[in-house]
């Protein structure tokens, strides 16, 4: 069985939705953040050296960092499903979404947080993180113009990396972003994102 190591708050929560679509047994061992810190406990570590999340383990490997989680959970056991035919123009851009979630778009919300944390020290920095944000934001924003899902006519792998930075997107308010709102909205309607969630939590 599939081995979820699960942080409360964290990006985590896309590997236990990918396995519910999937249809796969999975446990999962969950991690507390330090209320003070919210940073993740040092229990973590003795799963991984990193001491982060989500780590899964699966057949006595251990992986960690979501997009290559969701890309191996998809190539081992997604029998065609949730990723596009490799060799194909929609392999490609499933890829570049996949990896574009942390490798990019996550870098201004991750600054936005922190540097809000700094009070009048970060002030100086608000200009450049705005434009980063409005930058990533407003490219999603016309990916999703024309189209319910990242890559082809179906949820994919790329769809569930790319729903944290959706989410954390229309959080800070829905009327700038219409088209990422219909996407958090249709993704969180889905059964599987329901039942995670019901499981799981945050």
């Amino acid at each position: 069985m599939i081995e979820v190591h699960h942080l409360n708050e964290s990006r985590s929560r896309r590997i236990t939705w990918m396995l519910e679509e999937l249809g796969l047994p999975y446990e999962v061992i969950n991690y507390q953040r330090d209320p003070a810190t919210r940073l993740a406990p040092p229990e973590l570590e003795a799963v991984h050296p990193l001491g982060k999340a989500p780590v899964i383990r699966d057949d006595g490997q251990v992986f960690f960092e979501s997009g290559a989680i969701i890309e191996y959970l998809v190539r081992r056991y997604g029998n065609g499903r949730f990723a596009p035919a490799i060799d194909t123009p929609d392999y490609n851009r499933y890829l570049q979404f996949l990896h574009y979630a942390e490798g990019s778009a996550m870098l201004p919300l991750m600054l936005k947080l922190y540097v809000s944390r700094l009070g009048e020290a970060g002030v100086p920095l608000q200009p450049r993180i705005q434009s980063e944000l409005k930058n990533h934001l407003g490219f999603l924003e016309g990916e999703l113009a024309q189209r319910d899902y990242l890559v082809g006519n179906a949820l994919s792998g790329a769809d569930v990396q790319m729903s944290f930075v959706a989410q954390v997107a229309v959080r800070g308010g829905r009327d700038a972003y219409p088209n990422l709102a219909r996407f958090v909205d249709m993704i969180e309607a889905r059964p599987a994102y329901q039942k995670a969630v019901a499981k799981n939590g945050v």
